[in-house]
């Protein structure tokens, strides 16, 4: 499911049972994330694969990238895989106006 940028920061959190999964590469990650999530890199797809496969699948998963376009296809292989909630960030974290790390 994709999200404003209010939608997905608001339902985040109000969410108890939310995951927050960054898709971008190790160096996006560290020139900035949002506080709290978890780095899965989606630019190398076998170590991407085997870590959603060690997911909980009872989460609700709040996915980013920098602008929208490779989290949405993280949270289409993620529900391939039997992960039913993820959210997608429209806009990315280019356009997160939150918290920082």
């Amino acid at each position: 499911m994709d999200l404003s940028q209010e939608d997905w920061k608001s339902e985040f959190e109000s969410d108890e049972n939310a995951f927050l999964l960054d898709v971008r590469t190790p160096d996006e990650f560290e020139a900035g994330h949002i506080p709290d999530a978890t780095l899965l890199n989606i630019n190398d797809p076998q170590s991407f694969i085997e870590g959603i496969k060690t997911l909980d699948l009872t989460k609700n998963y709040y996915v980013y990238c920098r602008s929208g376009a490779r989290s949405a296809k993280a949270c289409q292989v993620m529900n391939q895989i039997g992960i039913e909630v993820t959210k997608n960030l429209l806009g990315g974290f280019m356009e997160w106006e939150g918290e920082t790390a």
